[in-house]
């Protein structure tokens, strides 16, 4: 069984840094993009970050640009989120997420990851 789970989430000031991480069991994907996406209350599930298998692609929605890095090791089976100079915008629940997919893109549609971990709450007060 699949499992998918974040840690790293809590409680910061805007123009912190917080890195979220998050472990893959059950399943090796040294080959599937993965990806970060987030839910702020009362609004939709939205792409944050994907990076393609070897790491050499790396996509990110313009929101977070110049201030999230992606990253994976396929050894650990963990991708990771580096946020610096969080804004209380970034508010959300960040979920990790896994596309079942031979690729050498990164993906950044909801509907392209199968797997999903439970998510961790950041929190940014002003």
């Amino acid at each position: 069984q699949v499992q998918l789970v974040e840690s790293g989430g809590g409680l910061v000031q805007a123009g912190d840094s917080l890195r979220l991480s998050c472990k893959v069991s059950g399943r090796t994907f040294n080959y599937a993009p993965m990806g970060w996406f987030r839910q702020a209350p009362g609004k939709e599930r939205e792409f944050v970050a994907s990076i393609n298998w070897n790491s050499a692609l790396t996509t990110y929605a313009d929101s977070v640009k110049g201030r999230f890095t992606i990253s994976r090791d396929n050894a650990k089976n963990t991708v990771d989120l580096q946020m610096n100079s969080l804004k209380p915008e970034d508010t959300a629940v960040y979920y990790c997420a896994v596309a079942n997919a031979l690729t050498r893109d990164t993906k950044t549609s909801i509907s392209d990851y199968t797997y999903w971990g439970q998510g961790t709450l950041v929190t940014v007060s002003a």
